[in-house]
């Protein structure tokens, strides 16, 4: 499985629409099999989401994104984890055990009703897990 991830700083990248730098990672079971990096200079939405779906990921792990760059990159077939939060290593490391549900990688204040539940509950077994 493919995964790319925002970063800024060895962190998952704050903000979604304006992050530069990707983490593009194949992940075969609980093996990371490469890694590179990618610049991403696309300003329009439209652009922007039709660069992250052409670096082949499957899954994007993601800090705040807005609703319509989400739209438009899982309308592209990306699945998009938002609200994800913390040091890409130790990101990846949950993703290879598993996935990411626990509290410590949601973005602060996506905790209560609503943010918080649905990025568990999309990602987390159910629907196709990882």
């Amino acid at each position: 499985m493919w995964i790319a991830i925002p970063v800024a700083d060895d962190r998952i990248s704050p903000v979604l629409d304006v992050a530069r730098r990707f983490l593009v990672v194949e992940l075969s079971g609980t093996d990371e099999r490469s890694r590179r990096e990618v610049v991403v200079e696309e300003a329009g939405l439209v652009a922007r989401a039709r660069r992250i779906a052409g670096l082949g990921c499957e899954v994007l792990v993601c800090g705040a994104v807005s609703r319509p760059l989400e739209s438009l990159l899982a309308s592209a077939g990306v699945r998009v984890v938002p609200n994800t939060c913390g040091s890409v290593d130790e990101v990846l490391a949950a993703l290879r055990a598993g996935g990411v549900p626990e509290d410590r990688f949601l973005m602060p204040g996506c905790r209560g009703p609503g943010r918080g539940r649905r990025f568990r509950n999309r990602y987390r077994g159910g629907r196709g897990g990882w």
